[in-house]
């Protein structure tokens, strides 16, 4: 069963050999930075079942032992890699899967630097698309 994901623009393509061991929230300041974002959601899969199909990912080494692996062309963040603290396994930006929806996330990691208004996200009002756009 092949998962497959890319970037936005097509240039890299990648395949899970198999459903994520593990689908989590991270909120550290690594992933805000580099996503410039509150949060980015990964999908683990062991390294052995994570290849890519078209193109060449970009890696950066970030901080340490952490490489993150972008397109070139497009700037989407793919996936991460880190030895260290994760050996054998490739991190997956969840949201660059073809269809991220039949993805649950089951935990929230790194919580002590989540964004403070994160925890309020329910009394802050919400529109289905931009306010005053059909």
């Amino acid at each position: 069963m092949a998962i497959a994901g890319g970037c936005q623009c097509g240039k890299v393509r990648f395949e899970l050999g198999s459903a994520p061991e593990r689908i989590s929230i991270c909120h550290c300041r690594d992933c805000q930075k580099s996503a410039g974002a509150p949060l980015v959601a990964w999908a683990m899969v062991p390294r052995e079942d994570f290849r890519v199909t078209v193109g060449e990912a970009r890696a950066v080494n970030s901080s340490g032992d952490s490489f993150r692996y972008f397109c070139s062309e497009c700037g989407t963040g793919l996936y991460y890699i880190n030895e260290t603290y994760l050996p054998g396994i490739v991190d997956v930006q969840l949201m660059t899967l073809d269809a991220p929806d039949a993805f649950t996330p089951g935990a929230q990691v790194q919580t002590t630097e989540q964004a403070p208004w994160m925890a309020h996200l329910a009394d802050i009002p919400a529109f289905k698309r931009y306010p005053g756009m059909a």
